[in-house]
């Protein structure tokens, strides 16, 4: 169980793991920089912290050789594919920051669907535990493992109905780019712990941040969901919507919760679920403190993971609320503003902030709970990897 937003995977297991028998690695750091014994003790490392975690990686791997540039992805990848039926995983070594990440996201995202996992060479040189453990947690489920799920007697009483949770964020490029498009990605949960998620992601007009194909973008994870779940229809709707500002909520409402209803009828034209639109915002200047320095957390003493306001500070209206969900490790730590644009569930307050908090640690890739519930996080995270599925080559430009 966490303790302060935080749990120790030491002696533990994965709850579902993946046994890993076909995997490669491809080294594009030289062999001066990361020699063959240094990739051998990687391999032996980190099959000992996968078996630990449930997660066993059985032998050596199929094809262990050295590249260069970017232009080499590709070509090696494609014989991978055919000379390896079966191959699960490619582990790429990466010397630093270079477009061969890219390109090995472009290629194995959009051109042959491969799971690849990165690797800093520093990382592969010196082994630690927590590196190893943190890629362990990843690779699991890109391979479509479960790390860890919500106990199921402590959690609201939503999850007694199919749910489908969904997360939306834009990414703009950067200033003074006039050129490049808008991003828009949308994820929804997949299973009922939630655990598993797809994503759907869409180019649009540059620096526009309402969605502006959002009732497709929903369609497609609402049919996604019925058939994942073996049938099953959402009873409800929960969307968190990243990266808006106070100004957009009437603009969101009048767009994307209409584009939200509008996926549902042209599924099925009596199809109403239920839908709660809630806007999380991390860009504001409200922190919060301890009147009393007993409670409070850590050494940087900031408050205690899962502390909630809904009251002084908040609108005196309409439905918000503060939730401080991460333990902060460093500095003061910054509560998420959540505002509650729309809800035809009719969730109590206690009941949404429960589940807000709880969202906040599914995210798969640490053990600890973060900052946004999981389904707004990984939104990001996908319309931010789109920017390197959008050039041909990166390396070219």
């Amino acid at each position: 169980m966490p303790n302060q937003g935080v749990w120790d995977m030491r002696g533990k297991q994965f709850f579902t793991g993946v046994e890993i028998r076909v995997w490669a690695i491809a080294c594009f750091a030289p062999q001066r920089t990361v020699r063959e014994d240094a990739l051998r003790n990687f391999t032996q490392q980190l099959q000992k912290i996968s078996n630990d975690a449930g997660m066993p990686i059985i032998g050596q791997p199929c094809f262990c050789k050295y590249a260069t540039g970017p232009d080499q992805v590709e070509p090696m990848f494609r014989y991978l594919k055919s000379t390896f039926q079966s191959l699960q995983l490619v582990v790429v070594v990466l010397p630093g920051k270079t477009p061969v990440y890219g390109e090995v996201k472009r290629v194995g995202d959009t051109v042959l669907g491969m799971a690849t996992q990165c690797v800093q060479a520093k990382n592969v040189n010196k082994t630690s535990p927590q590196t190893l453990s943190n890629l362990c947690l990843k690779i699991n489920v890109k391979l479509g493992g479960i790390n860890s799920i919500l106990v199921p007697s402590i959690r609201p009483k939503i999850f007694n109905e199919p749910v489908i949770f969904l997360g939306a964020d834009v990414t703009h490029p950067p200033a003074g780019d006039n050129k490049k498009p808008s991003i828009a990605a949308v994820v929804g949960s997949m299973d009922a712990h939630p655990s598993r998620y797809a994503a759907t992601v869409r180019v649009q007009q540059h620096r526009q941040e309402i969605i502006q194909e959002l009732s497709s973008m929903v369609r497609e994870l609402l049919i996604m969901f019925y058939k994942s779940t073996g049938g099953y229809k959402p009873h409800r709707i929960i969307l968190y919507r990243d990266g808006v500002s106070e100004g957009q909520f009437l603009q969101l409402l009048q767009h994307e919760l209409t584009a939200i209803r509008e996926a549902c009828i042209k599924l099925e034209a009596d199809y109403k679920p239920g839908i709660t639109f809630i806007v999380v915002q991390k860009r504001h200047h409200t922190r919060l403190f301890c009147s009393d320095k007993k409670e409070q957390s850590g050494k940087s003493g900031n408050i205690p993971a899962g502390t909630t306001v809904d009251v002084g500070i908040t609108h005196p209206t309409e439905f918000d609320f503060y939730l401080c969900s991460h333990q902060g490790i460093q500095g003061t730590s910054r509560p998420s503003h959540y505002h509650v644009l729309w809800d035809d569930s009719h969730l109590d307050s206690d009941e949404l902030q429960c589940l807000t908090y709880q969202l906040c640690h599914t995210y798969v890739r640490c053990t600890r709970s973060v900052s946004i519930p999981a389904p707004a996080y990984y939104a990001h995270l996908v319309a931010f990897r789109a920017r390197y599925h959008l050039v041909e080559k990166e390396h070219d430009r």
